[in-house]
């Protein structure tokens, strides 16, 4: 049975940083994406950024460009989430995901979710 654990969210100021990590435990499948994503009070869950085992990224530019760098170390099957100049509208509960396969952006495309770490930036 696939876990997945985020640790890492909490209170920061504006402009501050952050770093999410994401444990998988329990994965069978060989080849495997891990993807952030995250979801506002009031809002649907919004992807942040995906990345494969080979490494090869993707994110929501329109809210993370330049400022978020996803990361993994397959070795700790851990996937990491920089976050640096966060703003107001960062805050929100960040839930890591994993699925078999390559890249993907959507949520219907991820089956086994971890259970949120929630990040607050205040103004």
């Amino acid at each position: 049975q696939v876990q997945l654990v985020e640790s890492g969210g909490g209170l920061v100021q504006a402009g501050g940083s952050l770093r999410l990590s994401c444990a998988a435990s329990g994965r069978t499948f060989s080849r495997y994406t891990m993807g952030w994503f995250r979801q506002a009070p009031g809002k649907e869950r919004e992807f942040v950024a995906a990345i494969d085992l080979s490494g090869s990224t993707t994110y929501n530019e329109d809210s993370v460009k330049g400022r978020f760098t996803i990361s993994i170390d397959n070795a700790k099957n851990t996937v990491y989430l920089q976050m640096n100049s966060l703003k107001p509208e960062d805050t929100a509960v960040y839930f890591c995901a994993t699925r078999a396969g390559g890249i993907a952006r959507y949520l219907y495309q991820y089956a086994y979710w971890g259970q949120g770490t929630q990040v607050t930036v205040s103004s």
